[in-house]
């Protein structure tokens, strides 16, 4: 297994207070949790990224290009066929990569590439090739989880079949959403993107 490549201090902490928590979630959970290697639905269709979770792909990648340039390489090239295929209805900025806000964008976004494989999933294994830097979704994704204070409680619609409302509860997975909000208040260029885009290699600045 390759090591991240270091990442900000905040980030690192993030990373660390989120995987705990998924340990626990996971053990209380037990047989309720239905995610195993190879499962990959929640692989499929595009979701956004934020800067944070882009910043560490990033830096995944590049730790990738010196250890493992093949994988690097395949990867690529996945993340190159999949814009060649869905970007076209992008709906954001094709070469930065941005998702548009506007409400139109917002909306476009809803039925955007909802099928898709996530160009990091290894299609012969069954794997996330980038998984010690995933996103943020990725890593919650699964256990009982509330998107912001007072929301209801949300898990994968594999895990916790026939699980009684208390039981589901028992096994909430906490989420620092304040620590991650403080780091993208940091970031120098705010933004969400998909991971695709991440995934490659940033074009070189055109000099005027």
């Amino acid at each position: 297994m390759l090591a991240p490549m270091p990442l900000s201090a905040g980030d690192t902490e993030l990373v660390q207070i989120i995987d705990a928590a998924l340990a626990e979630a996971a053990r209380r959970a037990g047989r309720w949790l239905a995610c195993r290697p190879g499962c990959t639905q929640c692989c499929h269709g595009a979701f956004a990224i934020n800067a944070l979770d882009a910043e560490r792909l990033r830096a995944g990648m590049e730790a990738l290009r010196t250890a493992a340039p093949a994988t690097a390489e395949a990867i690529e090239t996945r993340a190159r066929q999949w814009l060649a295929e869905h970007l076209a209805t992008f709906p954001g900025d094709p070469v930065t990569g941005l998702l548009g806000e506007s409400e139109e964008d917002q909306a476009r976004f809803e039925d955007f590439a909802n099928e898709a494989a996530c160009p990091a999933l290894n299609p012969a294994t069954g794997l996330c090739d980038v998984y010690a830097w995933r996103p943020m979704t990725c890593r919650v994704f699964g256990p009982p989880i509330r998107m912001g204070q007072g929301d209801a409680l949300g898990c994968c619609e594999l895990c916790f079949i026939g699980a009684t409302e208390a039981e589901i509860a028992a096994c909430e997975m906490p989420i620092p959403h304040e620590l991650e909000d403080a780091l993208l208040r940091e970031v120098a260029q705010p933004g969400e993107t998909v991971v695709a885009f991440a995934l490659l290699p940033a074009a070189p600045a055109s000099h005027a």
